[in-house]
């Protein structure tokens, strides 16, 4: 088992699994009640999408989000960071930098579930939370985006103007399989490439 990285899943269950899409209507719609509680745009899921291509690998085992976590809560606290890899015998998710930027609950990475649940292409800061929310938070898109463009500052990963420059992708997938920052690689590569699909077709990130 691990953690999946969806985008256009209502589009695609009613393709595949009717029961299944109604049951995410009804989460997506728990989010827009919170939404209208907050004036803010409602998300309108879309019900059908044209075939999306997905580049990167979509899961991973779940203990792979921990490493990339660790990656922003440093990088938050420290700006000029540059990322060194976690030690063998560290367990990521106990880092005191994860703990301190976690419990400011301000960043939609480090507060959501690391198992299901959402982020809305909406504009907006503070974090969707409630008992009745998939996951117990849903975050933003752009905010999830702003929060990965921090962690590839860290990484060495180059941007410009919020793309991956010519021939990176190709270098990230070379050391996502083979070099000391594959797991963090791995894991913003599926969340940066599923950032840019959910804000062009405006669907939600879903994880599951």
């Amino acid at each position: 088992m691990g953690l999946g990285i969806s985008v256009g899943i209502l589009a695609d269950l009613n393709r595949n699994d009717p029961e299944g899409a109604a049951y995410f209507r009804d989460q997506l719609e728990v989010l827009n009640r919170y939404l209208t509680d907050q004036m803010l745009p409602l998300h309108l899921e879309p019900e059908s999408l044209p075939p999306l291509a997905r580049t990167t690998c979509t899961s991973f085992p779940y203990s792979f989000l921990h490493y990339l976590r660790r990656i922003y809560a440093r990088a938050r606290q420290d700006p000029a960071w540059s990322a060194t890899p976690c030690a063998r015998d560290e367990d990521p998710a106990l880092d005191p930098a994860v703990d301190e930027e976690t419990f400011m609950f301000t960043s939609h990475l480090l507060c959501h579930s690391d198992a299901e649940g959402f982020y809305l292409p909406v504009d907006f800061t503070e974090l969707i939370t409630g008992d009745d929310v998939l996951g117990g938070f849903a975050g933003s898109t752009h905010r999830l985006q702003e929060e990965l463009v921090v962690c590839a500052h860290a990484l060495g990963i180059h941007l410009d103007h919020d793309q991956l420059v010519e021939g990176e992708a190709e270098r990230l997938d070379r050391l996502s399989t083979d070099g000391p920052f594959f797991r963090e690689i791995t894991v913003w590569l599926a969340l940066w490439e599923a950032v840019g699909i959910s804000l062009e077709h405006n669907t939600a990130i879903a994880f599951t």
